[in-house]
C-alpha cells in the first residue's frame, strides 16, 4: 500500500472531508472501495481492490463476504455506485464476471456504501 493511497476501513458513516482525502487531488474521480457483506463495514481508498480486500481479511473479514466496487461522489445515487472489481471474479459463488451480477448482494453492497460512503453527494 502506498502512503499517498490510503486504505482505511470505517464501521461508521464517512465525513466528506475524509472522503475528500481518500479521494486526493483532483482530478481523481472516484474511490476504490471493498465491502464486508456480513460485518457491514468498507475498506476505502487504495490502488488496488486487492490491497483493500487483504485489509479486511487481515482484520477478520472472511473471503466469501467481500466485493469490490468504485464509488464516484458528485454523481447521481444510482450512478455512483459501480460493481466492478477483479476481486468479485467467483464462479464459485456464481460469479464468474468482474461485475458483480448477482441482484440481492448488489442490493446488500448499495445499501452499506449508501449508509457509510454516501449517495453520490459532491464532496464540496
Amino acid at each position: 500500500m502506498c502512503p499517498a493511497n490510503p486504505i482505511r476501513i470505517f464501521t461508521r458513516p464517512v465525513s466528506r472531508g475524509e472522503l475528500a482525502e481518500l479521494l486526493g487531488p483532483a482530478p481523481a474521480r472516484m474511490i476504490k472501495f471493498v465491502v464486508d457483506l456480513d460485518r457491514k463495514c468498507i475498506a476505502l481508498g487504495g490502488e488496488l481492490h486487492s490491497d483493500a480486500e487483504a485489509l479486511l481479511l487481515e482484520n477478520g473479514s472472511e473471503q466469501s463476504a467481500l466485493w469490490g466496487g468504485n464509488y464516484y461522489p458528485g454523481t447521481s445515487e444510482v450512478e455512483c455506485i459501480q460493481y466492478t472489481s477483479m476481486i468479485n471474479i467467483r464462479p464459485s459463488q456464481s460469479n464468474p464476471s468482474i461485475v458483480l451480477q448477482i441482484p440481492e448482494l448488489r442490493a446488500r453492497m448499495r445499501e452499506i456504501v449508501h449508509a457509510l460512503v454516501g449517495r453520490g453527494e459532491p464532496l464540496s
